[in-house]
């Protein structure tokens, strides 16, 4: 698939790591290092901007290492860039370390997955089919 983008970062496209990688790391796009102080967030900058076909979004999503080693994570994960968006992707980091953060310009902040989609039609009805389930939800179903 093809995905027109437009790159002012200065750093490289994000791109796959690996053959069966499914996202590709987004870059901060900085003119000076942000400190991001315990609890504190702030929508990064890359640089990047893209025209998605129509049925596809762009997911962001938080980086393992960073979130494991740092606690540094993206919030509203995954984020959703719809295929009508032109502006710049940026990326809401949050630290929810007991530490300062500084985020440097060419670091790897995210991942970017690149999903298909269904629009969806609802049909009002009176009543739902049943299911062995039924209403259970927020761990009826056990935790083992």
């Amino acid at each position: 698939m093809e995905i027109k983008v437009i790159n002012r970062s200065g750093h490289t496209l994000p791109h796959y790591e690996t053959l069966a990688s499914a996202g590709m790391d987004l870059r901060a796009n900085l003119e000076e290092p942000i400190v991001l102080k315990p609890l504190e967030r702030a929508i990064v900058p890359t640089g990047i901007f893209m025209e998605l076909p129509i049925g596809y979004e762009a997911q962001v999503r938080p980086r393992s290492g960073l979130a494991a080693k740092k606690g540094i994570t993206v919030l509203n994960a995954p984020g959703t860039i719809d295929a009508d968006y032109r502006g710049e992707v940026g990326v809401i980091l949050a630290n929810i370390s007991s530490e300062d953060f500084v985020v440097e310009n060419g670091e790897r902040i995210a991942q970017l997955v690149i999903a298909k989609h269904e629009r969806a039609i609802w049909v009002e009805v009176d009543a739902l089919s049943d299911t062995a389930r039924g209403e259970g939800g927020f761990g009826s179903t056990g935790t083992k």
